[in-house]
């Protein structure tokens, strides 16, 4: 299991990409994926979701890390599941699911602005 970071940046990305899209699926809203490679030293990408609900905000998020476990992915941590925010700590992807008005106070879009978007779509 990754448990500290690794140099495996294509399959990582390749995994924020498809947790993106997971949360998308699961009906997460404006679902950003960040490169923050270089801008930040705790982790390589974080992915910034909005939740439609404090249920469907957990269930995303249970299911990206059940996604994760058989691909080498474990949570260091989860943090929230208050029903405004919840971050699960993947050491190489950093995953916050918001509800809409805490995403907008925090606004962590703008605080990271400086990260690249990965350009991603949603499954079809």
């Amino acid at each position: 299991m990754k448990t500290q970071k690794t140099d495996n940046t294509t399959a990582t990305k390749e995994f924020a990409i498809d947790a993106a899209k997971l949360l998308a699926d699961t009906r997460c809203n404006n679902v950003v994926v960040l490169d923050a490679r270089g801008l930040s030293t705790v982790t390589d990408f974080m992915i910034l979701a909005t939740g439609t609900s404090p249920r469907q905000m957990q269930s995303a998020c249970d299911e990206v890390a059940e996604m994760a476990e058989p691909r080498g992915y474990r949570a260091l941590s989860r943090n929230g599941d208050s029903g405004q925010w919840t971050c699960l700590d993947l050491v190489d992807i950093v995953i916050h699911v918001f509800s809409a008005d805490a995403r907008a106070y925090y606004d962590l879009d703008n605080l990271w602005g400086d990260a690249r978007r990965v350009s991603w779509s949603k499954s079809a």
